[in-house]
């Protein structure tokens, strides 16, 4: 899933960034790149008009898909060694198999008489 959310997080960055390059910053945008064919069909303002629209567009959708992605993250990734290595460190919470081990045996030392 996250795959799917990479792919299309991507693509709409891709895309963002080929509106905003289409823009021209002194009011020019896409009818003075193409010769005054999008002047010819929409008009100077409604060109600069979609472009904006489309650059507001694109950019919610990149965050969205960000903001979303993030609730299909495993909840166990990436920590898995460190929570086993915290586990084994930390005496009777470990799950892994115990070691054959024998306890020491202690005897009680005795008071000695005093001379």
């Amino acid at each position: 899933m996250l795959f799917i959310f990479a792919i299309l997080v991507l693509l709409a960055s891709v895309i963002l960034g080929l509106i905003i390059l289409v823009q021209n910053p002194k009011g020019g945008g896409l009818s003075a790149s193409f010769g005054g064919i999008g002047n010819q069909l929409m008009g100077v303002k409604r060109t600069t008009d979609v472009l904006e629209k489309g650059t507001w567009l694109f950019a919610a959708i990149v965050a969205i898909l960000c903001l979303t992605s993030a609730l299909f993250i495993p909840k166990s990734g990436g920590n898995n060694q460190r929570d086993r290595l915290l586990n084994e460190a930390t005496p009777g919470t470990s799950t892994a198999p115990k070691r054959n081990t024998v306890p020491l045996q202690t005897t009680p030392v005795q008071p000695s008489a005093k001379p």
